[in-house]
């Protein structure tokens, strides 16, 4: 079997408020594995060039109202744009800090596991992944569980 080379990967971390806790490195990591994963599964994906965007209860609202008509702040929105005739893929994530703060109190899990699984579950969905139909869900969480334990973490499933 050939070697593939590793996918690119170029990341734009935007902090719309303060988030010391998800530095850029550590945010770069989860991304990188999630891509990694997607493109062992589809040998189409060359890489990813996408915007993760840190932001405020009002900015995840107002995304979600804009985006989605859904009058709430969500943990996680992606916007998709497409891959180039390289393969690269192209999107921006943006994660809603005060809304995963709550969601992993109440879920009884860390800030940094909740925040790695919507990374990887954000990225995946940037890659064309979805989980509208029951088998593109199976698949996309199973990708997202075997990512997140490759990294040391629980399945967010369970």
């Amino acid at each position: 079997m050939p070697e593939t080379s590793a996918p690119r990967l170029s990341l734009s971390v935007q902090y719309a408020t303060p988030a010391p806790e998800l530095p850029r490195d550590q945010l770069r990591r989860w991304a990188t594995r999630a891509l990694t994963a997607a493109a062992r599964e589809h040998d189409d994906i060359a890489g990813a060039s996408l915007t993760l965007r840190i932001v405020d209860a009002d900015e995840g609202r107002s995304l979600n109202q804009g985006y989605r008509e859904r009058d709430y702040a969500t943990n996680v929105l992606t916007f998709e744009y497409g891959e180039d005739p390289d393969g690269l893929h192209h999107g921006d994530i943006v994660l809603c800090l005060p809304v995963l703060v709550r969601e992993a109190q109440e879920q009884g899990k860390t800030l940094q596991q909740h925040a790695a699984h919507l990374t990887v579950h954000g990225v995946l969905h940037a890659l064309g992944y979805d989980h509208i139909e029951a088998d593109e869900a199976a698949a996309m969480e199973a990708l997202e569980v075997r990512v997140l334990t490759a990294m040391g973490l629980p399945d967010p499933y369970a």
